[in-house]
């Protein structure tokens, strides 16, 4: 309420104001971050795949990817690619925020801290034995939270992103051919197909980002060595060594989905993992060369995205709701024919009849 009242938003409007500037800045920073980056996503996709196998399996999709030349990446990605990396983004930011939000106000417990809370001191641990039940009950109830909310959001996200996912791993072209062919549900060719892996591994990259970093920053970080630099290089590492370390099983699994899907016409999960082994072993699904080209696809737009959310983004709150108080004080007004403007102008105040049309706050 102080915050609306400070730029003039209603307080009913401030945390919508929020949630849409927020995703929407989220949206345009992982689109220009990822097509910038599609080379490196090329390599990772052709790592994690059964394309390439036996020794030399990164020097084998660096070949893959620039078969057609230096610009070749860039040829497999069209409009349709750009929106989805746009909703991929914002629609990861507003679902996590709006079930956060949601099921932290159901579940009487406290969303995830933000911002310049992560700054703050950790709170203190409540140590009266009277307390401990009302404790426990209320750590069950934020787990309850904290697991949902990232799920929620990983499948809202999959279901926009899979779909222009596959078509940048096979290419238009061969995409339109495999959908002619494929032996899939409707709802399975509007989501895409290998929809499973793809949202696990979103569940994984959701979780280091908006509840990891952020919960593990603020209790157990240094509070002296707390700052925008910190947080960037925490969350960074996490993205890197622990995000993408276990989301890269999954990432090897969408692949090789993909390459069965593309000869059998349909995926067998349980047939792919059994392939999988069989042919390779655990390397198969995690090597350091396949974490490496993840890592390398992955942290520059994910990796950064803590920092961006909780640094950069909070710098333009202030100006966006300013903006949006200026917006909806002038658009009763707005909508009103220009003789009941100078009437009530006039009326209000005779002297100034054409320049009271401006608010006062």
């Amino acid at each position: 309420a102080e915050l609306g009242s400070l730029h003039g938003v209603p307080s009913n409007a401030v945390a919508p104001a929020l949630l849409t500037y927020r995703s929407v800045g989220i949206g345009v920073f992982g689109a220009v971050m990822r097509y910038v980056g599609m080379p490196l996503e090329k390599i990772a996709l052709y790592m994690n795949s059964s394309q390439v196998h036996g020794k030399g399996q990164f020097s084998q999709a660096v070949r893959l990817t620039f078969q057609e030349g230096a610009m070749g990446p860039y040829r497999v990605v069209g409009p349709s690619s750009i929106m989805a990396w746009f909703l991929q983004y914002s629609v990861m930011g507003v679902a996590f925020q709006f079930f956060d939000q949601a099921l932290s106000q159901a579940l009487g417990v406290q969303p995830v801290w933000y911002g310049p809370e992560l700054m703050t001191p950790p709170p203190e641990a409540t140590s009266s034995e009277s307390n401990s039940k009302e404790t426990t009950e209320y750590m069950l109830r934020s787990m309850a939270s904290r697991t949902l909310s990232p799920l929620l959001a990983a499948v809202l996200e999959s279901a926009v992103s899979n779909r222009a996912e596959v078509q940048r791993y096979f290419g238009p072209e061969k995409m339109s051919l495999l959908q002619r062919r494929m032996d899939a549900s409707t709802m399975t060719r509007l989501i895409g197909p290998a929809f499973a892996p793809n949202a696990l591994r979103n569940v994984i990259m959701c979780q280091t980002a908006f509840l990891l970093t952020p919960i593990t920053y603020k209790l157990y970080f240094p509070q002296e060595q707390k700052s925008k630099s910190t947080l960037f290089w925490y969350g960074l590492g996490l993205n890197v060594f622990v995000g993408n370390a276990v989301g890269i099983t999954q990432q090897a699994l969408w692949g090789r989905s993909l390459d069965y899907l593309n000869e059998h016409g349909r995926i067998h999960y349980g047939r792919v993992i059994r392939q999988g082994l069989q042919r390779e072993g655990w390397s198969a699904f995690f090597t350091i060369p396949k974490w490496f080209s993840r890592v390398l696809m992955n942290a520059p737009a994910q990796g950064t995205l803590p920092w961006f959310y909780n640094e950069v983004l909070p710098l333009g709150e202030g100006a966006f709701l300013s903006a949006t108080g200026v917006l909806l004080q002038a658009g009763p007004t707005a909508r009103e024919t220009p003789g009941i403007l100078i009437a009530r102008t006039t009326q209000t105040n005779p002297s100034r009849s054409f320049s009271a049309t401006s608010s006062s706050r």
